[in-house]
């Protein structure tokens, strides 16, 4: 499309008639109009048509102005080159063979969802065996088992350093490194491990409030179990606590069910397994231990007698704990608010985060070496954390 093409939407008035000059008493002169303008013309009238004459002859300035033109033109392509725009020019046999590849397309997103299924086997594979050497993490932790010196050696990046300084000191305070030795407390296992992870990692920390920490310092572990062959794809996070004064229960679970399969509404828009809903499971307060919840006493007026009571009641009340208690995504069609959605999705993603990074690299987690990794990649949003 061309901008000479383009009809410009300035308001036309019928061209008025010649303007002549009569002579009349005096030195001066006055324009009056022909036959066409009679007595009963209002001035109103003519300026109007003299405005609107002038809007034209600016209109014609302004288009004859190459920047304008140039800008017009520009935008006109803009408009005209989209790739819907385009779609819609071609004939009708070769929107038929778009309709084809669009189908091929589509068994394409069916043949990746098998892929990721075995993926999902895969990892289900290799999990078992990574779990000899996590479940010697724990003893480690948990001061259950004492690792060998070979076991604990490890060369650091600036070994050498440490090696030439402590080559120099050696001699002068052996004497004191000796005492000092014996002196030194030596805790059983790896104190707190899981509860610095939850301090070291943001996405965790903003969860954890001041009452949820003395039992956080009780986790031993945590676990992911991959579903079985032949059952629907999900995975499960087992955390393992010592026995404590806040509840009974030794395990406390979440599962994440997911999907690995093209939305038939939108095929297209399949990227991988996502995460579609989630269940915790019941903790098992022991009296009063509940910080889940928290106790408030509000006053009531009885609408008869006037007499006033207060009464206490519980409410919810933040905590990590919370985890174990999650949204249920809607499965009736029945859309959830805005709060819920960002609510679950970022359940979604904590759940897809445990999995795939606080589990396999614990040690890292602990000692602050992978949080510092995870600054310096570009943040992406996982597929796995999206909701339907």
């Amino acid at each position: 499309m061309k901008v000479e093409d383009c009809e410009t939407d300035f308001p036309k008035l019928p061209a008025l008639q010649k303007i002549e000059t009569y002579p009349i008493t005096g030195d001066k002169n006055i324009q009056m109009a022909d036959n066409s303008f009679s007595d009963g013309v209002p001035p109103d009238s003519l300026e109007a048509a003299k405005n609107a004459s002038n809007t034209e002859k600016l209109a014609d300035q302004v288009m004859q102005n190459p920047q304008v033109l140039a800008a017009l033109q520009e935008r006109l392509d803009s408009v005209s080159h989209t790739p819907s725009s385009y779609i819609e020019t071609l004939p009708k046999a070769v929107k038929r063979r778009i309709n084809a590849l669009k189908q091929l397309q589509v068994k394409c997103a069916h043949i990746e969802a098998k892929f990721y299924e075995e993926v999902h086997d895969l990892e289900r594979k290799y999990a078992a065996l990574y779990q000899p050497l996590f479940d010697k993490r724990r003893e480690f932790i948990t001061g259950d088992a004492e690792p060998t010196d070979a076991e604990s050696e490890w060369h650091s990046e600036n070994e050498e350093e440490d090696k030439l300084a402590g080559d120099i000191k050696n001699k002068a305070v052996i004497a004191e490194k000796e005492a000092a030795a014996a002196e030194e407390p030596n805790p059983k296992g790896i104190p707190e491990f899981w509860f610095t992870i939850f301090r070291n990692v943001d996405m965790l920390s903003e969860l954890v409030q001041e009452y949820d920490e003395p039992i956080l310092k009780h986790l031993q572990d945590i676990k992911v179990k991959f579903s079985d062959p032949g059952q629907p794809m999900s995975f499960v996070l087992e955390f393992h606590f010592e026995s404590n004064d806040y509840f009974t229960n030794s395990v406390l679970t979440k599962t994440y069910k997911m999907k690995s399969e093209p939305d038939k509404a939108d095929p297209f828009s399949f990227e991988g397994p996502e995460i579609v809903d989630c269940d915790g499971c019941t903790i098992d307060w022991k009296k009063g231990k509940n910080v889940t919840v928290k106790t408030i006493k509000k006053k009531q007026k009885h609408k008869g007698r006037g007499t006033v009571r207060t009464i206490t009641k519980q409410v919810p009340n933040d905590s990590f704990f919370n985890f174990f208690s999650p949204l249920k995504a809607s499965g009736d069609g029945e859309s959830l608010d805005e709060d819920s959605e960002f609510t679950l999705a970022s359940d979604f993603e904590i759940g897809h985060f445990f999995r795939e990074r606080i589990v396999p690299r614990a040690v890292l987690y602990f000692t602050g070496e992978a949080i510092e990794d995870d600054d310096n990649k570009e943040p992406s949003q996982p597929s796995e954390c999206k909701q339907q």
